[in-house]
Parts: C-alpha cells; structure tokens; sequence
C-alpha cells in the first residue's frame, strides 16, 4: 500500500517555505505551510500530517516547544528540525526532545529528501519492532505471537492469515475476557499491507457516548464545553492504518450511527463540524458479549453488525484448549525470566495436573497472571509447585458429575488417585463405547482434557 506522506513546513521565511514546498510537492509529498509556531499547531489540531519541518526560531512560540507539543498531539508525527544558527547544544536539546534529524540551513534540497526517507524509514522499523518484541519474546512473525498448538487455535491462525490477506475488510473478534481479543486483532494489522500504519485502539465501554465519538472522530473549536480547540480523532490519526474497537457490544446508539456511515462512505465527519474527511482506515472490532443477541434485542444496529462481520473470528476460552497450556507455560515464563532477570525452569507434575484441570474463568490473561504471581511472591525457586499457585487455581477446579462419584467405591486402605482416574477413564470410554466426545461429557470434562490424562495413563 502506498500512500503518500503529508508533511507540514513550519518556516518564518517565505523563501524557505516556497522552494520547500515545491521541491516535495514534485516528488510527490502533499505539503502545507506555516510561517510561525502557533499557526503550525493550529494546522495539527485540524490536519492530519506524516511529517513535520519546522525551523527552530520562529516568532513568538520557539521551534522548541513547538516540537514538544507537537508530539503531545501527535505522537506518531515524525519532525526534522533545520536552523541556520545551529550549535551542538540546541541540536542535543531537540533529539532529546523527539526530533527525528536536524538540519543546518542552507542545505541542498537533495539532503533534505533524503532526509525524509531515512525518516520514515526508521519510523516503519520501529513500528514493526515494537509490536514483534513488546512482551513476544522469541516470535518471528506477528502471527506466531498467537500461542497454541490445538486444532481450534490452527484455525485462528488460519482466519488471521485470510483476514491479514485483506487490509480493507472489517473483522469481528469474538471471546471471552482474557482469551486473547486484541493480540488476534493486532497479529492481523501486523500481518497484513497496513504493517507500516498505526495501529490505535479505544475501548469502547470506557467512556461516555459524546466523548467516544470526539476519541473517534475528533471535534471542532467549541463543539462542546470543553472544546477550547480542534482536535484529531483516531480515524484521523490512524490514516492508513488499522483502528482497533475493543467491546463493541459496548458502544452506544450514536457512536454505533456514526461508524456505520464511516463504514458505508469511507468517510466521516467531526462532532460539531460539517466537513466530511476521506479516510483510509482498516476497522477491527472484539466483543466478550453475544452481538446476535445483542441484535435479537434491539441493543446493537443489525446494518452495523452485517457490516463489521465480513471475517468473524471466534476465540475459544482456555478449558476448550487446555492441551496449550503446557506451551503457554513455556512461552509465559520465558517470557517472565527475562522480564524479573528470573531462571525458573518449569512447573512441577502436580503443578501441570492442577493447571491442566482448572476451568480458567479468566483465561489466557488469568494463566499469565498466576505465574507472574508466583513468580513475585516466591523469589527462591525454580520449579513452581502446586503451593505456589494462587488459591482461585486451586478453587477452580473441574469436579467429576455426581453419577460418577456416586459408582466410585472408595477402598478402605491404599487409596490411590491416580488409580482411581484412570479406572474412571476406562468406564466412560466403555460406557461411550470409544467415543472421546460421549466420554469426556460423562466425566465433565472437556476432551482436549481427556486426551491430555488418556496420554498421562498412557490410555
């Protein structure tokens, strides 16, 4: 995808601004100019740019502090700043700030282009790295960040590779709370022709409705109370790029009406304005709650659910794929040793039993968390043990169905657990003549599970 940079030259001098300008506009930069820092701010407030030059002496507000409130509004905005009365310190003072380059006028314009690219080139890699390292230790693809090697987590992968395939179809994630929502979300920008773009989030059930739609949309100069200026949304801020809408199900009646129409027409306008903005901009949406329903009820709009679920992808909650959780283990504390400078180097059998047979109500989130716990509160060892688990693990665990407790006869002496599974396994595999499904909905369990203790009693 190749979208051309908007770049803004703040300059007091009409020269610089005129030859700037005219030299990016031939190759191909869509450029505007400001003659002093106030106006430079008033044009973020109500543009949206890529890059940014901006001399370091202007009238009234500085280059300086225009530069850090630039990057306050904009954080994703890339500036180069040029002077003609450079000394080492003032350059120090602006990389430190944020500036990308600094340039000593006058300069060749070819530098100045070159410039640019290094620019945006270094701004692509970071994007990339940021999301292929951030907390995904040892990922080689944004794909690979999915954890899990069950059937129902290949087929994830798979959507998440048809959907990446698509950089403009909207997707509808749904799952529980913790199982995973904004990591498929944010493998699929990751992985798609929008990689290079930003990738911002809101969630929609954090905020009040007029303020959802000014977080989505922006607002113009006293659109309401508080408006003292103009401001970007993230559909603006996101052009070209991906916006992620966490619960969904959450948003209300106007927000839902607006995204439709941005949805519909590529296109939208701010709260209390009356111009229309074109935008480029993938949408993601995830949702904990049952938007069918939801529909059914006349809670959410039917036209805006058709739309946003052109790629559904539903993920399954941790205790319909517990054989991952000794995979999610090792990625977890891998992941926990570098963080906390830590070398626990696994879990123990029983540790594993207990984790393999707990419900997760909390799911992947809830994994992660109780080993992190562990971890802080047990700083000695290096095998984690079942005492080492928080007791919601040990609360949480999957009973047997009352019907096959009741047929347990309990020996007076030599009682042993690990028997008494393993003789439950091979009556509710008799009883469901073989059948793995019909046997593990006779013990309660789920059949990922019944296959991981059929291995355990080499079954």
């Amino acid at each position: 995808m190749s979208i051309k940079p908007s770049v803004l030259v703040v300059d007091d001098e009409k020269l610089i601004r005129w030859s700037v300008s005219k030299r990016l506009s031939r190759s191909g930069y869509k450029t505007t100019v400001a003659e002093s820092g106030e106006e430079a701010l008033s044009e973020l407030g109500g543009n949206t740019f890529q890059l940014m030059l901006l001399d370091v002496r202007l009238p009234g507000i500085d280059g300086i502090e225009v530069l850090e409130r630039s990057l306050s509004l904009c954080p994703e905005l890339i500036v180069i700043m040029m002077s003609a009365h450079s000394t080492v310190d003032v350059a120090v003072e602006a990389m430190k700030k944020g500036a990308t380059d600094f340039l000593v006028k006058p300069f060749p314009l070819e530098a100045l282009e070159l410039s640019l690219d290094r620019a945006l080139q270094t701004a692509q890699t970071k994007r990339r790295l940021a999301v292929l390292t951030a907390e995904r230790t040892g990922c080689e693809t944004a794909i690979d960040t999915i954890i899990g090697e069950s059937p129902q987590m290949k087929e994830v992968k798979r959507l998440v590779g048809c959907a990446a395939d698509s950089a403009v179809a909207t997707c509808l994630i749904d799952g529980e709370s913790g199982s995973g929502k904004e990591v498929v979300a944010r493998a699929i920008h990751f992985t798609s022709a929008r990689a290079d773009g930003p990738f911002l989030q809101l969630n929609c059930a954090a905020l009040p409705e007029h303020l959802i739609e000014s977080e989505l949309f922006g607002h113009e100069k006293g659109a309401f109370t508080d408006a003292h200026a103009a401001k970007r949304g993230l559909f603006e801020s996101a052009e070209g790029g991906t916006v992620f809408l966490d619960e969904i199900g959450e948003m209300p009646a106007g927000g839902q009406a607006k995204l439709l129409t941005l949805l519909e027409n590529k296109a939208f306008r701010r709260v209390g304005g009356v111009t229309e903005f074109p935008t480029n901009v993938r949408v993601l949406a995830a949702t904990n709650v049952d938007l069918d329903q939801s529909v059914s009820e006349g809670r959410f709009r039917p036209d805006l659910f058709f739309r946003l679920n052109i790629v559904r992808i539903s993920i399954p909650p941790l205790r319909d794929h517990s054989d991952d959780i000794p995979i999610l283990l090792s990625h977890f504390l891998a992941s926990l040793n570098q963080e906390m400078k830590r070398d626990v180097r696994g879990v123990s059998p029983e540790a594993l039993d207990l984790m393999m047979d707990c419900s997760w109500p909390g799911n992947v989130r809830q994994l992660r968390n109780a080993i992190e716990r562990a971890l802080i509160l047990h700083p000695a060892v290096d095998i984690l043990r079942p005492e080492h688990l928080g007791v919601e693990i040990h609360n949480n665990r999957r009973t047997m169905p009352t019907v096959a407790m009741a047929a347990v006869k309990l020996p007076v002496a030599d009682l042993k657990l690990d028997d008494q599974e393993k003789d439950l396994i091979i009556k509710a595999l008799g009883e469901a003549r073989g059948n793995q499904s019909k046997a593990a909905r006779l013990l309660g369990i789920t059949r990922d599970t019944l296959r991981y203790r059929m291995r355990k009693h080499e079954l």
